[in-house]
């Protein structure tokens, strides 16, 4: 009787064990996720069942693996920061290789961001020239509300001015006849009127000066400041 029910219970073991294994068997899902637009790898996308008890994320070679067990049916979720989660159903009977690609949750249009730089005086390779606009002269007290926009230059460092009143230019040293002006190219000799109380530019015409007190180009010469 003895021998019997020990046949038995081997009889039962070697039926349930082969049972008992096919429930652990274990496939694999693995595969890339990308971005849909660009096709660019994503690092860091989370992966997991819908019961959020197997979980894992892409490494730095934007590669993902799953181990879970055999099933019908196995729903996956797929989230990363700024894309459409995604939820994918997988029979799993075999190894599958799965690539998953995310949508932008939102896209924005391009942007461009431009600004003019101010370049300072003392960084500029022409640091002893000085241009000036309109709105700088207007801005300046006048006689007469005339705008002289040599009176504004004699304000300037490095230039002095003469007698009270006067327009003449005292550019490092050198004398007012020693100056070279030019408007539009065209070379002034003299430039001031009114016994020497006025220069004969006006300032409401003036677009832009440019007024250079030492190192100016070759094709300035001939004077002396």
């Amino acid at each position: 009787m003895k021998l019997h029910n020990l046949i038995l219970v081997l009889f039962l073991l070697i039926i349930v064990s082969p049972l008992h294994a096919q429930k652990n068997v274990h496939f694999t899902i693995n595969g890339y996720v990308r971005e849909v637009i660009s096709g660019e790898l994503l690092i860091g996308v989370n992966i997991y069942l819908t019961n959020h008890t197997t979980y894992t994320v892409t490494n730095t070679y934007d590669f993902y693996s799953l181990a879970l067990p055999e099933a019908d049916s196995n729903g996956l979720v797929i989230s990363y920061i700024g894309f459409t989660s995604e939820y994918i159903k997988v029979s799993l009977h075999k190894n599958v290789e799965l690539n998953i690609s995310l949508k932008p949750s939102i896209v924005l249009n391009e942007v461009r961001i431009t600004a003019d730089r101010i370049e300072l005086q003392s960084e500029s390779v022409k640091m002893s020239t000085v241009t000036l606009q309109p709105s700088q002269i207007k801005n300046v007290l006048s006689l007469l509300s005339e705008k002289d926009v040599l009176k504004v230059l004699q304000l300037m460092p490095g230039v002095q001015k003469g007698s009270e009143g006067s327009s003449g230019l005292y550019i490092r040293g050198g004398e007012p006849d020693q100056n070279l002006i030019i408007l539009d190219d065209a070379i002034v000799y003299n430039a001031i009127h009114f016994f020497g109380f006025f220069s004969l530019f006006n300032g409401d015409a003036l677009k832009s000066v440019e007024f250079t007190k030492g190192g100016f180009p070759s094709r300035y010469d001939g004077r002396f400041s």
